[in-house]
């Protein structure tokens, strides 16, 4: 009886013990599971963008926002609705799931009247006078870094895994990243940016989110460039989820076209 009293312990110890090392996630896994959080089919909203100098003065853009997932890549697009300086201008960028093949980005400027594609080294250019890259606006894929679990700590009352993420292309425009990513929710609450010197560059925050039809939305960032005292706040209005938006929404045509 003793015998078998102690290989039921065993067993029960083993099961508990395996359950748990499932549970254990690697740095890798947490970032897949933020790259591959679910937001829905497509969405339509409205965008304002904030631009704050040093000396708190504000520039504000409207923009009208578009995106669909067809599956093996992710499409999106925006027009620029004000200031007049702005107006007309687009931008459209298609992230694709294959993992060695990078994004495709497009911009369209109304005074040339030609639809131009960024090419890979102008990536790290700032998008539109905001301190968001072009690279920051695509989908970086978590097989591109090398990452690690830092520790676990709480962030805004959140649980969250705080992650290193190194870069594999000792090329790349940031020499590592850290994000503090909420549990079982798997939004990045907080990104610190390292220039390719090592040195603190700025600081992504995501300070409203919410549930859209069952989706976690971010709907309010705020990027802090701490080397250039200045700030940008992206803030999405309006969002509808889900709506069937067409293909042909995707287009250097369209964008072109612009809202009509």
């Amino acid at each position: 009886m003793k015998y078998k009293v102690s290989m039921f312990l065993i067993l029960i110890t083993a099961f508990a013990l395996n359950a748990f090392a499932q549970e254990k996630l690697t740095g890798l896994q947490i970032m897949e599971k933020v790259y591959n959080r679910p937001t829905g089919d497509d969405m339509e909203a409205n965008l304002t963008m904030t631009l704050i100098n040093s000396r708190g003065g504000k520039r504000v853009r409207e923009i009208k926002q578009y995106s669909r997932d067809f599956g093996a890549v992710e499409k999106k697009i925006m027009f620029f609705v004000k200031p007049a300086d702005v107006r007309n201008t687009s931008f459209m960028s298609w992230s694709y799931d294959d993992p060695n093949k990078d994004d495709d980005q497009w911009i369209y400027l109304p005074a040339l009247k030609k639809v131009k594609r960024i090419s890979s080294d102008s990536k790290s250019d700032y998008f539109m006078g905001s301190d968001f890259t072009y690279d920051d606006l695509g989908d970086r894929k978590p097989n591109e870094d090398t990452h690690r679990i830092l520790r676990e700590e709480k962030l805004n009352g959140e649980d969250c895994y705080v992650i290193e993420s190194i870069p594999k292309d000792e090329d790349y425009m940031y020499s590592k990243t850290i994000t503090w990513v909420i549990k079982d929710k798997w939004i990045g609450l907080k990104k610190e940016f390292y220039d390719e010197d090592g040195e603190y560059l700025k600081t992504l925050t995501i300070e409203k989110y919410d549930n859209i039809k069952g989706f976690l939305i971010i709907l309010t960032t705020k990027m802090d460039n701490v080397q250039k005292n200045h700030q940008t706040v992206m803030e999405l209005t309006d969002v509808k989820i889900n709506i069937g938006i067409p293909a042909n929404k995707f287009t250097e045509r369209m964008m072109k076209r612009g809202l009509k």
